[in-house]
């Protein structure tokens, strides 16, 4: 299985170290995004659980490398859907993820992702 298809229609990835557009200044809630899987990650939106539409990137010029954590600010407690783009350009749609502020840790695994892909074949 090739790696943009691994990639593709998966979801849950975050890390580095910036308050993302978003979220900033609304308190100081966190949530850390651990990227524990084999790809970087580019790109990640979030959108409520209810809705269709995406939020702004996340990581705005920032990248999740493999291995590396990105905290986002004034995250409300909720469950999104998230979107995370690697660096092929794949997209993945995690739904109902439960982030909730005040430390909260968020960590993204290979599995995460290839159970993405598996429900969308």
């Amino acid at each position: 299985m090739s790696k943009i298809n691994q990639i593709a229609l998966c979801g849950l990835l975050f890390a580095v170290v910036l308050a993302p557009p978003a979220f900033a200044g609304k308190g100081d809630s966190k949530v850390i995004i651990v990227n524990k899987s084999n790809w970087a990650i580019h790109e990640m939106y979030f959108s409520p659980t209810d809705d269709d539409e995406w939020g702004e990137d996340q990581l705005g010029d920032h990248t999740i490398e493999t291995g590396d954590q990105f905290t986002l600010t004034g995250v409300p407690c909720d469950s999104w859907d998230v979107k995370v783009v690697d660096e092929d350009g794949d997209e993945c749609v995690v739904s109902d993820v439960a982030l909730c502020a005040d430390n909260d840790k968020w960590v993204i695994k290979d599995s995460d992702l290839l159970a993405c892909q598996a429900a969308s074949e």
